[in-house]
């Protein structure tokens, strides 16, 4: 709930009821939905308080509390880590923990200025051969990465785009994009309005084959075989011994 707004000393009991008591409201009101969206309107990321952006700071340390929703668009979320020049949360995606390089000087992302157009941050490159960032790494929807972009929303922004939003008014910080366990799930493989979509009657009752998830192969019902009737043996009457 906190996150880093205590500064690194741990708040006191009176501490910690008046900063829920203002912070509360604020997030119900007016939290922000962040994903990562390819050209064919699928949120192929969602963005959570610890996935990382640009500058390489994580979404928390961002500015996600707004009392007032400002007019700009898109919104700015800057980000609060001391020195850093990053003016908006903006997401880049890695491979394992390297980051992708770009497409016009080879250099990785994190050599980059967190300022857009993101130019390369190493001498001599950034003013003849970098201009911005540029990467031709390939999301698993199939799209290049410079074809994506992040959209930082209002609730009801994303509900006119028909994308699914929080039930509930959550108090942690930073939440993001995150509305339940399959947020956490990439955007091809997400079956609600901000993936792929839901599943057909029909693809629900496809057999379960041996290209099918372990998972559905272990938990799939056996098909019923009919028992052979079994003959039991007559026991054969014993001798009283006289």
């Amino acid at each position: 709930i906190v996150g880093d707004d205590d500064g690194g000393k741990l708040f006191t009991p009176q501490e910690y009821e008046n900063y829920k008591k203002k912070m509360l409201p604020i997030r119900a009101k007016n939290r922000l939905y962040v994903s990562w969206t390819s050209p064919t309107g699928i949120d192929c990321k969602l963005i959570g308080p610890e996935t990382p952006c640009f500058c390489t700071h994580r979404y928390k340390r961002h500015k996600t509390d707004l009392e007032v929703i400002p007019d700009q668009r898109p919104i700015p979320v800057p980000c609060r880590a001391r020195g850093c020049l990053c003016k908006s949360y903006h997401y880049i995606p890695t491979t394992g923990s390297q980051h992708i390089k770009c497409s016009l000087c080879k250099h990785p992302s994190n050599e980059h200025s967190p300022k857009s157009p993101y130019k390369c941050a190493r001498p001599n490159c950034g003013e003849k051969q970098c201009q911005g960032f540029k990467s031709s790494y390939t999301c698993s929807c199939g799209e290049p990465t410079y074809r994506h972009q992040t959209i930082i929303e209002t609730k009801q922004e994303r509900e006119s785009r028909g994308h699914p939003v929080s039930k509930d008014d959550l108090p942690y910080i930073a939440m993001g994009g995150i509305t339940g366990f399959s947020s956490l799930a990439e955007g091809y493989i997400r079956c609600d309005a901000s993936g792929d979509g839901h599943l057909s009657q029909e693809q629900l009752n496809q057999p379960i084959t041996s290209y099918d998830h372990p998972f559905l192969r272990a938990h799939a019902m056996p098909p019923k075989i009919k028992a052979k009737p079994t003959k039991v043996a007559a026991s054969k009457p014993t001798k009283k011994k006289p």
